[in-house]
């Protein structure tokens, strides 16, 4: 059977979608522009009723998920300065300030 429409019609310029600015958008726990790779997070998490998302670097979320658990990231809610007031987080994004968008390291784990 044959396609109803080819693969690469005969409108389309494959060239204009890679040259259109792409739209930096800013961590929401540490303030930095984002890198290619966005986490989208649930600052109250979905186990608890949240929806709401914002974008993150990966290691700022998994910062978030060493230092906290989840009934603590629903206390503080979509907070951010509540977050921050940790001396671990408050740390950790000091020493990151300064780092590339696309910057990933191995975070140790809380003991807990």
């Amino acid at each position: 059977m044959a396609r109803k429409h080819s693969k690469h019609g005969p409108y389309e310029d494959p060239q204009a979608e890679e040259d259109a600015p792409v739209a930096v958008v800013a961590c929401w726990l540490c303030g930095r522009p984002t890198g290619k790779t966005i986490v989208w997070h649930h600052p109250v998490p979905k186990s608890r009723g949240g929806r709401d998302v914002v974008p993150m670097h990966p290691i700022c979320q998994q910062t978030l998920t060493a230092n906290f658990t989840n009934s603590e990231l629903q206390r503080h809610g979509m907070d951010v300065e509540g977050l921050l007031a940790d001396p671990a987080v408050r740390k950790f994004v000091d020493w990151v300030a300064n780092k590339d968008p696309d910057f990933t390291a191995t975070l140790t784990k809380k003991q807990r």
